[in-house]
């Protein structure tokens, strides 16, 4: 499949050269699987600048990284680009064909860079910013590992004890003259449930959770539900509302200092936020700012998923006029916390995690010992 796919993109240089109709039309065909990872977008990012910076016009330093570009993905993106900007488009008109790949804000840097004459500047901030997000992004994902993973290890050893070691021992059971433990008899329900009804439960659990996802991702309103429920989880809550902080005052400080107004900053960090609640807020604070309201009311007010810190640093900055310098220096203290956060977390949640695997265990294991200890004790006497 590489292969049959590096042959389809060798042809691309042709199509690049040839009307704009056939390029959108070619294009519009090949772009269903393409993948422009967040990787390669830090790359062509970086090495953009880097050839600007050098006094290299826009359209030869595209095409001399497209002639660099191996991947297929990358390279109909790259290619498409080169297409856009030799046919006199500005960058980041272009960039809006692959809004989905780079999103608003990284479309938002380039048109300032462009339209103040210091592109290459601006992809140095997007570089450095894209790879804080990736950074973060990786220890949230990191820290969330760990408990998933003994969480699941711990169900594995319940179920294989249930399944395969309790049966073997049943027959000695059945044997015991008088009333089984409650916990004992329990575990029979269970073990024999699971024998003779597992495919019916696995294919049960397996529709709900199908089920489920098709209208999380099919129905706002259950997508809303889920995003707020998440922030109201006792460890996960605070830690992805650090996240959150994080990636939305970096993005707002970002878009201020370059100039973009606080309006348009606001629309753009509502369509780059990841998280419906924080989405729609931003949507109403957008509103409330095109009306004449101030940025740290509104945090104020909405104090539930905005920490207090946000709303009273954000005062500061618009009552000193240095809006986004602090706001990028909140942006730092969350990813700081973050960063505390997802190394401490695995410390905090695995004693919890080994009562939780202990009390499992332990329950199989006193059903099984209590009736044969009691057994033995029978035949002693």
């Amino acid at each position: 499949m590489k292969e049959y796919l590096n042959k389809l993109f060798a042809s691309f240089k042709f199509w690049q050269n040839q009307p704009a109709e056939n390029n959108d039309m070619e294009f519009s065909f090949s772009k269903w699987y393409l993948r422009f990872p967040l990787e390669e977008q830090i790359s062509f990012a970086k090495r953009l600048s880097i050839l600007l910076r050098a006094g290299i016009p826009t359209l030869q330093a595209l095409i001399m990284l497209q002639a660099q570009t191996t991947k297929p993905g990358s390279l109909a993106v790259v290619g498409d680009l080169v297409a856009g900007v030799r046919q006199g488009q500005f960058l980041h008109v272009r960039m809006e064909k692959f809004r989905k790949y780079f999103g608003d804000f990284a479309i938002n840097i380039v048109r300032v860079g462009e339209a103040s004459g210091s592109l290459n500047d601006n992809l140095s901030y997007l570089v450095h910013e894209l790879k804080k997000k990736k950074d973060l992004k990786r220890k949230l994902i990191g820290a969330l590992i760990y408990p998933v993973i003994i969480m699941f290890a711990t169900f594995g050893i319940t179920l294989l004890l249930i399944v395969y070691v309790f049966p073997k021992i049943l027959p000695i059971l059945q044997g015991f003259k008088g009333t089984l433990p409650f916990s004992t008899r329990v575990l029979i329900f269970i073990s024999h449930l699971l024998a003779t009804r597992g495919w019916l439960i696995f294919l049960g659990v397996a529709v709900v959770v199908i089920v489920f996802t098709f209208i999380i991702r099919k129905s706002f309103g259950a997508r809303y539900w889920l995003h707020a429920r998440l922030l109201q989880l006792p460890v996960l809550g605070s830690l992805l509302k650090s996240y959150y902080m994080a990636n939305l005052c970096r993005t707002f400080g970002i878009l201020l200092k370059s100039e973009v107004p606080i309006v348009e900053t606001t629309k753009i960090a509502s369509r780059t936020a990841t998280n419906l609640v924080y989405r729609d807020s931003l949507i109403r604070l957008s509103e409330q700012l095109t009306s004449g309201g101030a940025l740290a009311s509104f945090f104020t007010a909405e104090n539930n998923i905005y920490p207090a810190m946000v709303a009273q640093m954000t005062h500061v900055g618009e009552t000193t006029g240095s809006l986004s310098d602090t706001l990028l220096y909140v942006a730092d203290v969350y990813e700081q916390e973050v960063d505390d956060v997802t190394k401490n977390l695995s410390t905090s949640i695995e004693p919890i995690l080994m009562v939780l695997m202990g009390v499992l265990v332990g329950f199989i294991a006193m059903s099984i010992i209590t009736p044969i200890y009691s057994l033995t004790q029978s035949l002693s006497r």
